[in-house]
């Protein structure tokens, strides 16, 4: 069950909603016959359930709204250079297998009159994240959600990942990593762009 918080103006998972556990679980209890296991040993006997708990939190992004968000943190400030968040962990479930991508994704935009708070852009990418995705759809989705809830004169978005997909079946090659991209306005400009890609690699500790 979802429950509304006031204050952060985003919704929290406290308590799963029984009826669609108890549909989700059967599911998963045919599959697991269908695969040549007994439901019914002792160590599996809870499996359904665990295993629709999990899915149902991995995809609680559908539930969310990542706009409202963003527009409860929202405030008029007088700024209007980069801001960046970077190295926010990502993880999401592949929809063409349902295996999980996992890596991180950097995020910036260029204020035009808004800022909001830095907490919030990693909250996006959860929203995100949190339901059957393929890597380019989640870097078009964060990217179209900053820019027009927020009308900033930018937004940059890369996000690289590792893919079970690729890792554990198919051509298993176990390090390759995938990159994507997303720019709206000033960051369509070469210099712009260049200057996010340099600070999001750069060491500045």
């Amino acid at each position: 069950m979802m429950n509304d918080n006031e204050d952060t103006g985003y919704q929290k998972i406290e308590r799963y909603n029984d009826e669609v556990i108890g549909n989700i679980a059967s599911h998963y209890k045919e599959i697991l016959g269908a695969i040549g296991e007994d439901p019914k040993r002792e160590g599996i006997l809870k499996t359904p359930e665990r295993a629709a708990k999990a899915l149902q939190y991995l995809t609680h992004g559908y539930d969310l709204d990542a706009a409202e968000i963003l527009r409860s943190a929202m405030f008029k400030e007088d700024y209007s250079q980069m801001v960046i968040v970077k190295d926010i962990e990502v993880y999401s479930l592949c929809e063409h297998h349902l295996l999980p991508f996992f890596g991180k994704a950097h995020i910036a935009y260029i204020p035009n009159g808004h800022i909001v708070g830095l907490s919030k852009i990693p909250r996006v990418v959860d929203v995100f994240a949190r339901r059957l995705q393929v890597q380019e759809r989640l870097t078009n989705e964060i990217r179209d959600c900053i820019q027009d809830t927020l009308n900033p004169a930018g937004v940059a978005v890369v996000i690289e990942c590792k893919h079970m997909c690729m890792s554990m079946r198919g051509i298993q090659k176990q390090n390759s990593v995938t990159t994507t991209s997303a720019f709206t306005g000033a960051f369509s400009n070469d210099k712009t762009r260049s200057e996010f890609l340099k600070l999001i690699t750069a060491d500045l500790s």
